[in-house]
């Protein structure tokens, strides 16, 4: 395991303002830095030691207010699902120009699309890039464009990969929306594909955990890390779990083929139709690595059930 000392506090720029990027900002502030929190209104709840900046980082323009004086900045955008091969590489191509030009440190919030069809083998770091979806392969492209940009000293980059997320604020996520609220009421929970093979998830503090160190630690660049996600469980055990928490047994519906449902309409679920293998083979991403190196153990799956549970009871009352 490396150990350093204590990085000083630098300026952040973390841009996307949805769960990863509120949380990430949140930690960041946590640990002392300054954080600018980015999207494209600049609006939302206060988060402590964070200010708010609303710009366009998909345009040159807006990525240079955005990521101006930031000695790191963090590229957690993410964009409606079917816009996504669309406005995701100009995205990066005004956020690699800006970084760049502000001669800051990039590091960007990743997905394990670019690993493909794995027929439920175990991914780690080292596991080949063999997509074949339009998204898969576009972000293995990006990817690609971002190690390149390292390799040939004109950006620092480091990439983490997370697994799906869930936790306090994820509601987009098939352990989200459709889960959790429907687990504290009695209504319909999805079971998405063959709930009986491993699937890993990344909770979402986790994910804001590894980001932050990630940043903090500059011999992390140019490679991709995986975020710390807890040992995969089937989805059944998971339901399992929150079944114990909850103490009322879940409606499962299973969804075996992809289909409009909870908060994914039919415009979402078009688009993800081609990403449904994830739920047809084993999903298990080991992320033993950044464990080793920067002494990252993610969260055990338990508490951050009791912490998401907690945080959609607070949720459901409000509404």
């Amino acid at each position: 395991m490396t150990t350093a000392p204590t990085p000083a506090p630098v300026p952040h720029a973390v841009l996307g303002a949805g769960p990863a990027g509120t949380a990430l900002a949140r930690e960041l502030a946590g640990r002392g830095h300054e954080v600018r929190l980015v999207d494209r209104k600049g609006a939302g709840p206060a988060v402590e030691g964070v200010t708010r900046l609303a710009a366009d980082v998909s345009t040159v323009d807006g990525a240079r207010a955005a990521v101006a004086g930031a000695a790191v900045v963090h590229h957690c955008v993410n964009v409606a699902y079917h816009l996504q091969l669309e406005v995701m590489p100009l995205v990066q191509k005004a956020v690699l120009a800006a970084t760049e030009e502000a001669g800051a440190r990039l590091v960007v919030l990743d997905t394990i699309y670019p690993y493909g069809e794995t027929h439920g083998a175990v991914m780690t770091e080292e596991t080949p890039w063999r997509a074949t979806t339009r998204k898969g392969l576009m972000r293995a492209e990006l990817d690609a464009l971002y190690l390149a940009a390292h390799a040939e000293g004109r950006v620092r980059v480091v990439l983490g990969r997370a697994a799906d997320f869930f936790g306090p604020g994820v509601l987009n996520s098939t352990l989200g929306g459709a889960v959790f609220p429907a687990a504290l009421t009695g209504g319909e929970v999805p079971g998405i594909g063959d709930i009986d093979l491993p699937h890993s998830y990344t909770y979402i503090r986790d994910v804001a955990r590894g980001l932050a160190t990630l940043a903090e630690h500059p011999d992390a660049d140019g490679r991709v890390w995986h975020l710390p996600t807890a040992p995969a469980l089937t989805t059944r055990q998971v339901f399992a779990m929150i079944e114990e928490r909850t103490g009322r047994p879940l409606d499962i519906t299973t969804i075996r083929e992809p289909r409009p449902f909870g908060p994914f309409d039919e415009v979402f679920m078009a688009e993800y139709a081609e990403m449904f293998y994830q739920h047809t083979e084993g999903q298990t991403v080991d992320s033993s690595a950044i464990r080793e190196a920067y002494g990252l153990a993610p969260t055990p799956l338990g508490d951050a059930l009791d912490e998401t549970l907690a945080w959609y009871g607070d949720f459901l009352a409000t509404r």
